[in-house]
């Protein structure tokens, strides 16, 4: 078999703790030195800034300026060759593999690693990270570290940050050194190497009552690129051992000043039990009790073993064995780190730890050298199982056309246009005003654009009508000239449609499929390291990037973008959209472009713009015209002599909240109904003004059917997803009456949609309603009704028995819906003698879709009741009819 240190330079790499110097006598490497060519078009900082060399300014090849395809020279047995008349200068668009490490001994093993180094490389201005640059197996590599005494998930992100904005075509992201290993389950040992599979953010989450901590950290998944080389890599070594120990002798031979990064003979690998601390008083691990350590049978070989599985991230070192046995219990865990939740936020790295510690109070340092030597060893031997792509031919136009296509179509998602979608059109003539305001004909004035950027901001407060209006003028602005795209956030929808990822997404997608020309963008080397089957690959970075190169070719045409309701995502994320948005103004100023974008939230006590024009709704004229327009159109009122007083009245105390209006209409519109005209002006009169105590005020004038309400506020704010009309109808009724004839196969003749309609309404009082988009699900009436529930205290003021652990307790009742209807509906059949399809097959696809026709709720009762139950039980004994699952439930 070849010896792959044969093939050298097969990579090429850059660290951060700076490039290692070939002129550097103090080195205690042995490296070719390959230098890049003077670059006449690097310049100064400023002209980079101007022409940044990413793939939107990539210098063209020609006769004296070749497209490098390959790193060009080889060094075999400590010779340097040039293989053929190739160009020996490297850009920053030549370097594929990120290699990020967090301290100055995983800094020196990655680059023991190299096949070769080569010189810096002019980076980006805003890019504060040093690198060693050079190449393992034809791939060139940028390897980064972190600052000294930097560590962390925050430090992470931000150097990977830095060198993806001056290294545009990375594809492979690796986090390479050391980490705390979890003996148990899986027989983790000092010196061997975990590789994750998935990442786990431990330390996120929210305190809850009592003080407990609840998680919620998502695993996060290397790319398919990567998981198909470990797939490779594990395959060869079924039959074919491990390179590692071939890859640290080589070192070994190399550098001997390096003999405890490659020889373990003088280290001792001792666990003590879980229960056993380090005292105090003893400074060694010497003079610890070795009664108390763990006997482990012996291996037949000193060499590390490599382990697959989850990886545990944070920002605490963890140094206490029950801590440690506990987290690992709880997610599944065979490794702890401090990076990885930072990289993988925007990227989808492979983390790669060598075992310095068990994670307990006997932690030392003797490990470390030899642990950080042995991830990077492994990380050179995956990338010789990772094609390069340098070579590869011109794609066809049927090649770029259909590799478009599956880009655009990932960047959808289900929903995307929902909230658009479910805001009600604008009543009569309101919302014209705006058109003519002096405000917004400034905003789209181009002789202004150098005041505000191209940015207007509408606040309002909640339930002022501000998405009504939104839609409005975004409606009519695509009538006009121009290019229009636009995005209405959905704090009630699902993940994408309440976060600037999907935004990001949703724009993009409009802008290319408005535009199909800029879909050019798409095709630009070292955006597309990401898998477009799978969501999770499109960072906010990479979004971002697109976004700006697609303006950067709009030329002359106008761009106007509508993003409504920024208070209904995450108030971090807003800041950095706002951010972003902010510098792009600038850059379209510079440019001398045309993009107007257009915001509208709540009021924002802590972000606002530095350039830009805002307008308060509530404060306008035009708004209050609306407001009486919709009250002499909506008020079934008569002619009386008092109309006109209440009608004012109505008006003053609605202080420019639409929501207010038209709850306070529907209700005097009942007495007028009922021919209480006399007791209109006293019910006027004894509404509140607020729209959290309106809110109060409807639910407790009423009390029918409170148990109804209860349950449906419980589905609506706790369920795990939003939840279909018929789903919904079926989990309140298993709570409320769960008899084998409610719960039996639903027959829509005999219960129609309109049925379930009027139920959602009816149940929740008025405060829920059913959307109108094409994926049809229950959600409140609007997001300030789950503002008066959970944060202006109206779920204490409505249950006072309920409120101390509210949220908990509602968890149980769900859980116990969930139960009640699978179990009532599975409870006469036979499941353990009958026999069904693999729930991977075809068959069991058909079961599960043609039962959830006829029991609409089964799906989500059986896929979410262990996540209800997991809830409560934070709170909550687990009681014995609780232990009764069906095999069903494990099927399903």
């Amino acid at each position: 078999m070849p010896n792959r240190f044969g093939e050298l330079d097969r990579h090429s790499l850059t660290t951060v703790n700076g490039p290692v110097s070939a002129r550097s006598t103090r080195l205690p490497f042995r490296y070719s030195v390959i230098r890049p060519k003077p670059r006449s078009d690097m310049g100064s900082a400023n002209e980079w800034q101007e022409n940044p060399p990413s793939i939107l300014n990539k210098r063209p090849a020609d006769d004296e300026n070749p497209t490098p395809v390959e790193s060009k020279r080889r060094e075999r047995d400590g010779e340097t060759y040039n293989k053929g008349s190739y160009q020996t200068g490297f850009t920053v668009d030549d370097y594929t593999v990120g290699w990020v490490c967090a301290l100055p001994i995983e800094l020196a093993a990655a680059t023991s690693m190299l096949d070769t180094i080569h010189e810096n490389i002019a980076k980006s201005p805003n890019d504060s990270n040093t690198y060693t640059l050079g190449s393992i197996h034809r791939h060139n590599v940028a390897i980064a570290c972190l600052p000294t005494n930097g560590y962390g998930t925050n430090n992470a992100a931000i150097v990977a940050s830095n060198m993806r904005r001056t290294f545009p075509s990375l594809q492979t992201f690796l986090l390479v050194g050391i980490g705390g290993g979890i003996p148990g389950k899986v027989d983790v040992r000092l010196g061997d190497i975990v590789v994750s599979t998935g990442v786990m953010q431990y330390d996120l989450g929210k305190t809850v009552q009592n003080g407990h901590f609840q998680s919620t950290g998502f695993m996060r998944q290397p790319s398919l690129t990567l998981m198909t080389a470990i797939s490779k890599l594990r395959a060869q070594h079924e039959f074919s051992p491990s390179e590692i120990p071939d890859i640290l002798s080589r070192v070994r031979e190399q550098y001997p000043s390096m003999r405890q990064y490659t020889d373990r003979e003088q280290l001792e690998d001792v666990l003590f039990q879980s229960d056993y601390e380090h005292p105090e008083s003893i400074e060694s691990c010497k003079d610890c009790d070795k009664s108390r350590q763990m006997r482990r049978p012996s291996r037949g070989s000193n060499g590390p073993k490599i382990h697959y599985g989850i990886i545990a991230s944070g920002n605490q070192v963890i140094k206490h064995a029950t801590t440690r046995d506990r987290l690992a219990q709880e997610f599944n865990t065979i490794c702890f780190e401090m990076e990885a939740a930072g990289l993988m936020d925007s990227l989808q790295c492979l983390v790669v730890r060598g075992i310095c510690d068990y994670s307990d109070s006997h932690k030392s340092k003797q490990w470390q050298n030899y642990a950080s030597a042995t991830a990077a060893a492994y990380a050179k031997e995956l990338l010789s199982a990772i094609p390069t792509t340098e070579t590869e031919a011109t794609p066809t136009n049927e090649v770029v056309q259909e590799r478009r296509r599956l880009l655009m179509d990932s960047l959808s998602f289900e929903k995307i246009d929902a909230r658009h979608s479910n805001i009600k059109s604008a009543h009569g003539k309101t919302c014209a005003w705006l058109l003519s305001h002096p405000e917004y004909i400034k905003w789209l004035t181009p002789a202004e654009f150098s005041q505000h950027h191209g940015l207007l901001w509408i606040y309002g407060k909640p339930g002022a009508g501000k998405s009504t209006i939104m839609k409005y003028i975004y409606t009519r602005a695509l009538e006009n000239s121009g290019y229009v795209i636009s995005f209405f956030f959905n704090a009630r929808g699902d993940g994408l449609e309440k976060s600037t990822q999907g935004m990001y997404r949703s724009l993009l997608l409009q802008l290319l499929q408005k535009l199909p020309d800029l879909q050019e963008v798409l095709d630009l080397p070292g955006r597309f390291w990401l898998d477009h089957n799978n969501d999770s690959s499109w960072g906010i970075d990479v979004l971002q990037r697109l976004f700006s190169a697609a303006i950067a070719k709009l030329g002359g045409r106008r761009l106007t973008c509508f993003v409504d309701a920024l208070d209904e995502c995450g108030e971090s994320q807003v800041r950095d959209m706002v951010e972003y948005f902010e510098q792009l103004g600038q850059s379209v100023l510079d440019s001398e472009g045309k993009l107007y974008i257009c915001f509208s939230s709540r009021h924002y006590p802590t972000i606002c713009i530095q350039n830009g024009q805002t307008l308060t709704l509530e404060d306008q004229p035009g708004h209050s015209q609306d407001l009486e327009k919709y009250v002499k159109s909506k008020l079934r009122a008569g002619k009386g002599k008092d109309v006109n007083l209440v009608r004012t009245e109505l008006l003053q105390k609605a202080a420019g909240v639409f929501m207010w209006v038209v709850l306070v209409v529907n209700i005097l519109n009942e007495e007028f109904q009922r021919g209480r005209i006399f007791a209109v002006k006293t019910r006027l009169q004894e509404t509140p003004a607020e729209l959290s105590e309106l809110f109060k005020d409807i639910l407790r004038r009423d009390q029918k059917n409170m148990a109804d309400l209860l349950l449906s506020i419980q589905w609506i704010l706790y369920a795990k997803r939003p939840m279909k009309p018929e789903e919904f109808y079926y989990a309140v009724v298993a709570g409320l009456d769960p008899t084998k004839d409610n719960l039996a196969e639903w027959d829509p003749e005999q219960i129609t949609e309109d049925d379930m309609k009027r139920f959602v309404s009816s149940s929740s009082k008025g405060l829920a309603e059913v959307t109108r988009s094409n994926a049809r699900t229950v959600q409140f009436i609007h997001e300030s009704v789950r503002d008066f529930l959970l944060k202006d205290g109206g779920i204490h003021e409505l249950w006072p028995d309920l409120s101390t652990n509210f949220e908990n307790l509602s968890h149980d009742q769900l859980k116990k819906c969930c139960y009640e209807y699978f179990q009532t509906n599975t409870s006469n059949r036979d499941i353990d003698n009958e026999e069904l399809p693999k729930p991977s097959s075809g068959e069991g696809k058909e079961l599960r879709q043609r039962e959830s026709r006829k029991f609409p709720f089964l799906e989500y009762a059986t896929q979410q009741v262990l996540y209800h139950a997991n809830i409560a039980a934070i709170e909550l004994p687990v009681r014995s009819h609780d232990r009764g699952w069906t095999p069903l439930l494990l099927y399903l």
